[in-house]
């Protein structure tokens, strides 16, 4: 049974989420996303200023007077959320935890997808694929995807991000637009963290995924993973492994190469999104969201224009 302070959750997070999809996202969504072109609608006859293009000459043999072809936008979009639930995503040292940054921008997109009669749906993936809804319209399956998010207890702890990529390609034969949420850990392209063999697998799954689909990565990050606090003798955790490391936050030094091995991961990650040609949204749990997003859809429209 669900717990009730999960429902308040859910509410809360149905009411900011809509107030921001009406507010700040209105519109953009819909100029960025486009259906998969024009659909014949139906057949009428021509009149002054018509397009002669359209024309449709075999009615027009048929009937002894002008028709034209009428098509319209086929606007229906397919939208799949990839949420990572992997134990590296149970963390925050800012706000809420990435989780649930997790759950809040699924929520918007998913509402601003149903507010354009497109289908949503979602994979909650860790090394093996944890959950799966199939995408529909409709407020009561977004509202279902957010309690699944928030609710659902996956049985491992580790990620395989090629592996959910895999499964979008073998589930979805259509082309969609798949928002891969995740923090990106036990994915990283640095040799420290990765092999090469990882490396290139999941470089090939990404340019796979999104050739079939329009994939945007949005990656969820706290400002800890990359700057440590002077506050002595510390005992990190790997979230996905288990492994302890005893870390001296006193010494300068230390502080310094945990920096820099984090920016490497950064730019690893960032050439890794140009390399494929994939769209990205970096958030933090300590800024708004909510600027990011529109920053993504102001520079993608600007693109398109």
């Amino acid at each position: 049974m669900i717990p009730k302070d999960l429902f308040k959750k859910v509410r809360r997070i149905e009411i900011t989420t809509s107030r921001l999809v009406t507010d700040v996202f209105a519109g953009q969504y819909h100029s960025v996303f486009k259906g998969r072109g024009l659909e014949f609608d139906e057949v009428r006859e021509y009149f002054p200023g018509d397009d002669v293009r359209t024309i449709d000459w075999n009615v027009t043999a048929r009937t002894g007077k002008p028709h034209i072809k009428k098509y319209v936008e086929e606007r229906e979009l397919t939208v799949m959320l990839l949420v990572d639930a992997s134990r590296s995503c149970q963390f925050a040292t800012v706000n809420e935890l990435k989780s649930k940054l997790a759950a809040e921008i699924a929520a918007v997109l998913a509402f601003s997808a149903i507010r354009n009669n497109d289908k949503i749906g979602l994979v909650i993936f860790t090394d093996k694929i944890e959950k799966f809804i199939p995408p529909v319209k409709g407020t009561k399956n977004v509202l279902r995807l957010i309690r699944e998010i928030l609710y659902f207890k996956p049985e491992n702890t580790a990620t395989d991000m090629p592996g959910a990529l895999d499964y979008l390609n073998k589930v979805l034969t259509r082309k969609s637009v798949a928002f891969l949420i995740s923090d990106f850990f036990g994915n990283s392209l640095s040799e420290s963290q990765a092999t090469n063999d990882s490396s290139a697998r999941l470089k090939k799954a990404l340019a796979i995924a999104n050739r079939r689909h329009d994939v945007i990565a949005v990656t969820l990050n706290d400002r800890r993973e990359s700057d440590l606090p002077n506050c002595g003798l510390l005992l990190l955790e790997d979230a996905e492994n288990g492994r302890l490391t005893l870390v001296d936050t006193s010494c300068a030094k230390v502080r310094q190469e945990y920096h820099r091995r984090a920016q490497v991961r950064l730019q690893d990650r960032q050439r890794l999104f140009h390399c494929v040609g994939m769209d990205h949204i970096d958030v933090s749990t300590d800024t708004p969201y909510s600027d990011e997003i529109v920053k993504f859809f102001l520079k993608r429209r600007k693109r398109k224009s």
